[in-house]
């Protein structure tokens, strides 16, 4: 699953990554949560005749996904994550995953190691050569009663493998850049001719540090959240609990 992730890259990096034209600046975010806005990078219109970058567009985007025909959002489970092996089939998810893919960048994320009844381990997963990355997302406008309209959108999980597998057993899917195009384009590539590219990271993709569990608490958005727990051994447990990629209480 993934339940927390970062995004500290500067923007013209992540422009760079997504081959984005334009893209507004912003701050470096340390701990981003459920239901709060995340960049998303989407396919625009058929690629102009001689044009030398990618058609894309940045969007924010609230991260839960709300398929259009939900009625009653706040009764509606929080769909942050969508599990690839069905996302193709399940209601929530099909019309996603056939026309509305999206690419969510990301500078690393943060998963937790549960053991028995002892309390949960949070760790923070970064990149071995240190850039940005995007994992696989879906994407849905959702249209409230009031007629307003939301983008909303989901990260793709399978199972995990490798040095992930000992901390939790689902991981985000990461999309290779040589596969960026293929996955936006909606039009050309329908979800059997993307299913490829729904495998988990390879095994040295990620560097995995133990963290302390301020990243736990939605407050702590400060780099400090990413320190390794040597640095952080007396910081003061919290409250909250890790998050829970399935249903996460109130949609707003």
């Amino acid at each position: 699953m993934c339940g927390r992730f970062t995004l500290t890259a500067p923007p013209d990096a992540v422009a760079e990554l997504l081959a984005l034209i334009d893209l507004d600046p912003f701050p470096p975010r340390y701990n981003i949560a459920p239901t709060q806005p995340i960049l998303i990078a989407i396919g625009g219109e058929a690629e102009r005749p001689g044009a030398n970058r990618p058609n894309r567009r940045a969007l924010l985007a609230r991260w839960g996904l709300i398929p259009g025909w939900v009625k009653d959002v706040k009764s509606f489970p929080l769909l942050i994550n969508a599990r690839a092996e069905t996302a193709a089939e399940k209601n929530a998810f099909r019309g996603a995953m056939r026309y509305r893919r999206c690419l969510v960048p990301a500078s690393g994320f943060y998963e937790w190691r549960r053991q028995g009844k002892a309390k949960s381990e949070p760790h923070f997963l970064k990149p071995a050569d240190g850039r940005p990355f995007a994992f696989a997302g879906l994407m849905e406008t959702f249209q409230g009663p009031d007629g307003g309209q939301i983008d909303t959108a989901a990260i793709l999980t399978t199972a995990a493998s490798g040095p992930i597998a000992a901390i939790h057993d689902r991981t985000p899917i990461v999309v290779a850049e040589a596969d960026y195009a293929r996955w936006l384009d909606c039009r050309d590539h329908d979800p059997q001719a993307v299913a490829d590219i729904l495998s988990p990271p390879d095994d040295d993709f990620f560097e995995i540090v133990r963290v302390s569990d301020r990243v736990n608490k939605v407050a702590n958005t400060g780099p400090d959240v990413q320190a390794p727990i040597e640095e952080n051994a007396e910081a003061t447990p919290v409250a909250a609990t890790p998050p829970n990629g399935e249903a996460q209480g109130s949609l707003f």
